[in-house]
């Protein structure tokens, strides 16, 4: 093969892969593109905080302290307690730094009461009547013997907002057309596949939410828009939330909106056909209203059930058991509801239209009921309202006794659904099938969902990143706690903290816990730098660090301590984007509230020392790559490299600008140079063949595309679509790009257009659906799928630019499953081919010649050496694969890696890196030189190796 240093084809794998999580607040900012700095608490590890702001970090969103404990000062007593809190907060300006305390402003989100006069107020914050998100600021306080006092805060109040305006420049409908577009794009992963005969997409609907300030930098006005649907490649549902930016229309943010109990790929999550909560059964008269029942579990035990005689003499899953006999009509209410297998798509954020509350002819539920998983739910559901009520005093889910719903027997695709989640108003539990059981047939899966909703309506951490991670991990925490006090489980018991290990139909508890409390798991050697094309950033990956802490805490405290400060660590201290830093603060300052001794104190310290958890633990995390970028705040941008220069879209350092597109040297020498213009709009899916740079640029009503020299020169608008494009590649005279455009109706609808660098358009849409060009003198490959009678094909083709002709790559179109990212050299074209949808996700890649001669298989689909081939870059010497696991379950392995592999297959693909975490947007170079963005250390670094790693 011929040394050149020219080259390889841009890679389009930004369609799943993202950024990594940050830490701290940044942990869902840094994913978003806006990065911000983590601000520490006051003095959160000694036993007697003094009550003073903390040391605001340089670059720091904020002058108002984390958290301030060791008060009491006094503030008026009558009046509301979200008065008194505000009241407090404008006398000591000083020390919180927040100018406006009005209720429009600082709006209260809600207030609980507790044990010695205890109360805590949560408050929104709001920029010009925009809410921002994750700010929300907690005032702590006591009222007793008729005054009310201070005791303490914590949260987030963002100072540095300073927008001029709130008034969006792009239009609702563009926000969601621009918010499907990202979801489609997102979920058409790295392979094209064939749809159905009629060649439709599932659908993708927008829902339009309230203006957000996103808050870094001065604010970034978005549009929140929630995508729901269908995930065409497994048929989950779908449930995304976006926030599009309100002046330029790009996709700044996107997130799953469903919690769930096992990780799920992609952007799979909640959503689904229309449809509303059911009222309530009307309870009878007291006290014939609880009827005494029975059924048996999944693990044949027996158990007493509460249930309500109907008007028609059947024995129906209405609990009103915890309602005082006095006062019927008062107190919480749980239901438990079968979905009679409909599709799951139909059950988050909706009600499933298939839903029935069960009716039984006896109060002694039968069999069915218990294969169903209705028996499990309905008993499992009181027990969790019992333990909350019993042990904290709370009034149900919502703390005001709120119904709460839950709901059996969904499926996917008409088969096994395999997980269980919170949609934000209910539990659903997965009918299972085959190696597993219904979800509900673990006690420690209910109270894993329900205390999601326990979270939601107190800390809400947002469910993304080190945020996300903490919110599963609470969910892991107290849904064990509830599992062992239910079934008189002891601590002591070897499988004491094991989690869905009563799930499976035939493997033991430990070969089936989805996971373990007791993994040991560390920050040093465990924690993930995870992307948003799966686990949210991690939510699953990562939560046993924080949990672990947990549970050796009660280890070591015992249950009820442990407990009681774990629950007022959540609920009067942790807020939104709370990362594991803020809080191992909130669970020392509970502990020193709740009155721990010195020797307790040193145990919760030391549970999280154990588990790597300390003020900068960011910063041990190793890598084997050269770092040219560190800390690249960018959302799934991409990266592009040739001849020695590398284009990237980013913000400033501080990341509160809209991304700009420099370049810089390969080799990591030199500073990078701005190409683009910085004029608030988003420069974005960066280029170069290593002469000139090719980006897009969202605006308000449209996408324009640009090229300009990389030394310099004329800034070219070389053309624009309206819809969105979600990748750019350049060679020479020719730049191609992909766009999506969902209301086709087309699968995935992703297309392909090329154009020359004087504006000319040469080709648009060619037929069907195209996606994942490459570009290289004057050849340009793609992936097609294209109509024929019997139903779409699949293809690989190459257009000769000087001819006009094009040529399809010897592929068998009857055999063919999915096809993926093409890279043009010297020497041919290379592609992804997946022949098998019955393995364990393997894709061959093959190149042939450009009239389709000499095919070869550089790595095979099975055997030695297959790979599970998601996307590819190459230069003459080295062809470098990006490889995804279907993520059956999540760990290091499972996350995408980067191989190297000769061009002519000759030998055995190795590994680019042995770094842990995330390796995407993989960019060959010269040689064996590739570039990747790596998630390692937690942020999302550019980073280089000029040579394979090999084994790790």
């Amino acid at each position: 093969m011929r040394t050149s240093a020219r080259r390889r084809a841009v890679g389009s794998q930004g369609r799943r892969t993202g950024v990594v999580v940050g830490q701290g607040i940044a942990a869902l900012l840094a994913t978003a593109g806006l990065m911000a700095t983590a601000v520490p608490a006051a003095h959160a590890d000694s036993a007697s905080a003094a009550p003073a702001a903390s040391d605001t970090t340089p670059g720091s969103e904020t002058d108002t302290p984390s958290l301030v404990t060791g008060l009491h000062e006094e503030v008026a007593a009558t009046g509301s307690a979200a008065d008194a809190a505000r009241g407090h907060l404008k006398a000591k300006k000083g020390r919180y730094h927040i100018a406006d305390t009005s209720a429009k402003d600082l709006t209260s989100v809600g207030t609980t009461t507790g044990k010695g006069g205890k109360e805590t107020v949560r408050l929104q914050q709001k920029y010009k009547g925009v809410e921002v998100l994750g700010g929300q600021y907690v005032v702590r306080m006591t009222k007793k013997d008729g005054k009310r006092a201070v005791t303490g805060t914590s949260g987030n109040y963002f100072t540095k907002l300073r927008l001029g305006t709130v008034t969006p420049k792009v239009s609702e409908k563009t926000a969601i057309e621009r918010a499907v577009g990202a979801v489609s794009s997102q979920l058409g992963g790295g392979l094209l596949h064939a749809p159905g005969k009629d060649g439709k997409a599932a659908a993708l609907a927008g829902q339009a939410g309230d203006l957000t300030i996103l808050p870094q930098g001065t604010g970034v006005l978005t549009r929140h828009i929630t995508v729901t649907g269908t995930n065409p490649a497994d048929g989950t549902a779908v449930k995304q939330e976006v926030y599009i930016d309100a002046h330029s229309g790009f996709p700044v943010m996107q997130y799953s909106g469903i919690q769930s109990f096992g990780a799920t790929g992609g952007a799979a999550g909640g959503a689904g056909r229309t449809g509303s909560v059911p009222d309530a059964a009307a309870p009878m008269a007291a006290p014939s209203f609880v009827v005494k029942g029975s059924g048996v579990r999944y693990n044949g035990q027996k158990v007493d059930l509460n249930l309500y005689k109907g008007a028609d003499g059947t024995y129906q899953t209405y609990d009103y058991g915890f309602r005082d006999a006095d006062n019927p009509y008062e107190g919480p209410l749980l239901q438990t509801w079968d979905a009679n297998g409909a599709d799951v798509s139909s059950a988050s954020g909706v009600w499933p239209a298939a839903a029935k509350i069960v009716k039984s002819a006896t109060p002694d539920l039968g069999a069915e009921y218990t294969n169903s998983g209705v028996v499990d739910a309905h008993w499992a559901a009181n027990k969790v309202y019992g333990y909350y009520k019993d042990h904290f005093g709370r009034k149900g889910l919502d703390d005001n006794d709120g119904y709460m719903y839950s709901i059996v027997g969904v499926t996917a695709n008409g088969k096994s659904y395999d997980n269980a989640f919170w949609d934000g108003t209910k539990m659903v539990y997965g009918k299972g099938g085959g190696d597993y059981r219904t979800f509900s047939a673990d006690t420690d899966v209910v109270g894993h969902e329900m205390t999601h909703a326990v979270t939601q309506h107190s800390a809400n951490l947002v469910y993304a990143g080190q945020s996300g991670a903490m919110n599963e991990a609470i969910s892991d925490y107290f849904g064990n706690a509830i599992d062992l006090e239910a079934n008189g489980q002891s601590m002591d018991d070897p499988d004491s903290g094991l989690l869905g290990e009563d799930l499976c139909t035939t493997a033991g508890p430990r070969e089936c816990a989805l996971r373990d409390l007791n993994d040991g798991a560390t920050t040093s050697k465990d924690f993930l730098g995870v992307s948003y094309r799966g686990d949210n950033g991690g939510v699953h990956l990562n939560s046993t660090i924080f949990s672990g802490a947990l549970w050796d805490m009660r280890q070591d405290l015992g249950a009820d301590l442990a407990d009681q400060i774990v629950y007022r660590a959540l609920t009067a201290y942790m807020t939104p984007l709370d990362g594991f830093t803020e809080g191992r603060a909130a669970v020392i300052a509970a502990a020193q509230e709740l009155g721990a001794t010195k020797a307790q104190l040193k145990i919760v310290k030391r549970s999280f020392d154990a588990h790597g958890i300390v003020p900068g633990w960011e910063k041990a995390l190793g890598v084997d790559t050269d770092t040219i970028l560190s800390k690249v705040n960018i959302a799934g941008t991409g990266l592009g490299a040739a001849a020695g220069k590398y284009a990237i879209s980013r913000s400033n350092e501080e990341g509160s600008e809209p991304y700009s597109v420099w370049v810089g040297n390969t080799d990591g020498k030199g500073k990078p140079q701005l190409v683009s213009p910085n004029n608030g709009n988003y420069n974005v899916y960066a280029d170069t063949d290593g002469k000139n740079v090719a980006w897009a640029e969202f605006g308000p009503t449209s996408v324009s595309l640009h090229v300009r020299p990389v030394k310099g020169g004329v800034d070219k608008v070389v053309g624009g679509v309206g819809a969105n494009v979600n990748a750019v590649a350049i060679d020479g005279n020719y730049l191609v790009y992909t766009y999506v455009n969902p209301s086709t109706g087309m699968t995935q609808g992703r297309y392909i257009d090329i154009r020359t660098s004087q504006t000319k358009e040469l080709y648009t849409n060619p037929v069907g659906s195209t996606a994942l060009p490459s570009v290289h003198d004057g050849k340009i490959a793609y992936a097609k799928l294209y109509p024929e009678p019997d139903g779409y094909k699949l293809g690989i083709e190459v257009l000769d630019t000087a001819t006009g002709k094009t040529t399809l790559m010897p592929i068998d179109k009857a055999k063919v499953y999915g096809v993926g990212q093409t890279a043009v050299t010297d020497d041919g074209v290379f592609w992804i081919e997946d022949n098998d949808v019955t393995d364990a996700g393997e894709a061959a890649v093959r190149r042939a010649d450009f009239d389709g001669t000499n095919p070869v298989t550089v790595t095979p689909e099975s055997g030695p050496g297959a790979l599970p081939a998601y996307s590819l870059t190459a230069s003459d010497d080295a062809v470098s694969i990006t490889s995804l696991p279907p993520a059956t379950s999540y760990d290091n392995a499972t996350l995408p890696k980067l191989y190297q592999v000769d061009p002519d297959g000759r030998t055995a693909p190795q590994r680019v890196s042995c770094n842990r975490g995330d390796q995407v947007f993989g960019a060959a170079d010269e040689g064996d030189r590739v570039l990747w963005l790596d998630g390692t250390t937690g942020f999302t670094n550019l980073v280089k190796r000029d040579r394979p790693a090999g084994k790790c």
